[in-house]
């Protein structure tokens, strides 16, 4: 799926359209540059899918856990800081993907091989004018 030039009052439909292309990936990796908007989808997702919690970036703590207001748990990773993917692995990362809860990830490609094989994979850059073109893929496991 592709949604080509949005701007933020677009969000809340965007977001919703990411959901639903989603499908039932528990672990879904934002891609983009930097300011490129994926802490703001992230924020319109987790609004969308009724977050209770204030939505922030975790670049220091690496991982924000929020709950929604039916009782389901949401993780943000933000990777960019992570030094080496050992550092990931010994806070625990792969207990967080494996969990079954929605595991929502910036800067994926700082642990891409512990990674599970299963995943929804959202790209987003800027286009002129400043709004936003988002493409959503899904991967499956090979057998």
């Amino acid at each position: 799926m592709i949604i080509n030039a949005f701007d933020l009052n677009d969000l809340p439909q965007v977001a919703r359209q990411v959901i639903a292309a989603c499908g039932d990936n528990t672990v879904w990796l934002l891609e983009g540059q930097m300011g490129a908007g994926k802490t703001t989808l992230i924020k319109a997702i987790c609004r969308e899918l009724g977050v209770l919690n204030n939505v922030q970036s975790p670049t220091f703590s690496i991982v924000n856990e929020y709950v929604t207001h039916s009782g389901d748990t949401i993780y943000h990773f933000d990777c960019y800081r992570l030094k080496s993917e050992t550092e990931a692995y010994y806070i625990g990362v792969e207990e967080y993907l494996d969990s079954g809860y929605l595991c929502l990830i910036e800067w994926a490609d700082r642990i891409a091989s512990l990674l599970p094989q299963k995943y929804a994979l959202i790209a987003i850059k800027e286009v002129e004018g400043g709004k936003r073109e988002l493409q959503v893929s899904t991967s499956t496991p090979v057998s």
